[in-house]
């Protein structure tokens, strides 16, 4: 009878790591805060920001997959990439990067129809293929964050099941001005739940700064029920929304197939970028913002008729797209710094300053067929944006 020895085994990190020795000598490891893949949340770190790193825009416009949305307020809200101070918690856990929300000046006070939300959308195929029984309700997933607040109150936040139109709603409890909280709520799945295998919008995450009457009312927390838009989530206290230039801080953000939270899945950049590109990518330098004056990494050529002083190319995206995307050109080259055209699900042409741009064959993986026009010749070029985001 062979025996195995099993010595030097240091326990770090969660609980979740376990070893048994049977009585007949088996070895079992039950490791299971490292796997890999398990997070369904991408970007969870904030450590992509395509798009730059501040922006007042209402929908994606900072950190790539969490999408800022408001309305009806007196100040535009402003969405950036900061970095977490040394020191904190989510420091020594390895965050470098948080999204941040900054409040403008709400100088009506709150007012019924408005509002201020993160949200990050997961694709359906991507719960159903997960390993969560989504519709048995022992078997759960858990969600984690870190959560920070420059104003002491407590907030709502839901889960949204998109093909059944049933919502979790969840409460962060009251936050401690200025400190640095993690949330962790496990859930249980539930028989009416619809995730379809397919690439569009299936469970999404709100994180909520404030809603207005018109969107909330009468709701029970900690459980699945049909969705309501006007009653979203219970009445939600405006001392944050009320206070000017008050500011919220998330980092951290982790979905998985669990009863309880594990260890953050980090990645490297590397990793994050090319999950991300699969819902936007562009042709500037990373460091680079879309629709800036930089040629750096643009896409140039001369021109292939003295006569009518046109460029014929085309490009392929880094990586396939969740769907055909929109597509937006740029000309920072003998053209300017300016939008040419914006083109959505198929071929289409548009003209600017007397720079005509045409695009052929436009899918998830490029477009094969793309031709610049110009009145003056010369060199031509462009950048582009692809925006495939759910």
């Amino acid at each position: 009878m062979s025996t195995i020895k099993v010595q030097n085994i240091q326990h770090t990190g969660s609980s979740t790591n376990a070893i048994a020795l049977a009585s007949d000598g088996t070895c079992t490891a039950n490791i299971t805060n490292n796997l890999s893949n398990r997070n369904l949340i991408i970007n969870g770190a904030m450590q992509v920001a395509q798009r730059g790193t501040s922006s007042t825009t209402s929908g994606y416009g900072s950190l790539d997959r969490f999408l800022v949305g408001y309305d009806g307020v007196d100040e535009s809200p402003t969405q950036s990439q900061v970095d977490v101070a040394s020191g904190t918690t989510p420091y020594t856990n390895g965050f470098r990067k948080a999204l941040r929300v900054t409040n403008g000046n709400q100088s009506n006070n709150a007012g019924a129809g408005d509002y201020i939300y993160i949200r990050h959308q997961v694709e359906a195929q991507n719960v159903a293929n997960s390993g969560w029984n989504y519709v048995s309700s022992s078997s759960n997933i858990t969600l984690s964050f870190w959560v920070k607040s420059s104003v002491s109150q407590n907030f709502y936040c839901y889960l949204d099941a998109a093909a059944s139109s049933y919502t979790y709603v969840f409460e962060t409890g009251t936050l401690t001005a200025d400190t640095w909280t993690k949330i962790t709520k496990t859930i249980s799945g539930n028989s009416n739940l619809v995730f379809n295998n397919d690439s569009t919008a299936g469970l999404k995450l709100w994180i909520n700064l404030y809603w207005g009457t018109n969107y909330t009312g009468s709701v029970t927390l900690n459980t699945w029920g049909s969705f309501n838009g006007s009653a979203r989530v219970p009445a939600f206290p405006a001392n944050w929304y009320e206070t000017d230039d008050a500011t919220f801080e998330i980092t951290g953000v982790q979905l998985e197939v669990s009863d309880h939270a594990t260890d953050f899945e980090h990645l490297s950049f590397a990793d994050n970028l090319r999950k991300c590109q699969r819902y936007y990518q562009k042709s500037y330098n990373y460091q680079v913002a879309p629709a800036t004056s930089s040629n750096s990494g643009m896409i140039t050529g001369s021109v292939s008729d003295a006569r009518t002083n046109r460029l014929d190319m085309g490009t392929r995206f880094e990586l396939e797209m969740r769907s055909t995307p929109t597509l937006t050109i740029y000309r920072p080259l003998n053209g300017g710094t300016g939008q040419v055209g914006n083109f959505g699900s198929g071929n289409g042409t548009s003209e600017t300053n007397g720079k005509s741009v045409t695009v052929r064959g436009l899918g998830r993986k490029g477009f094969a067929g793309f031709t610049l026009g110009s009145s003056t010749g010369g060199s031509l070029g462009y950048h582009y944006q692809a925006d495939a985001e759910l």
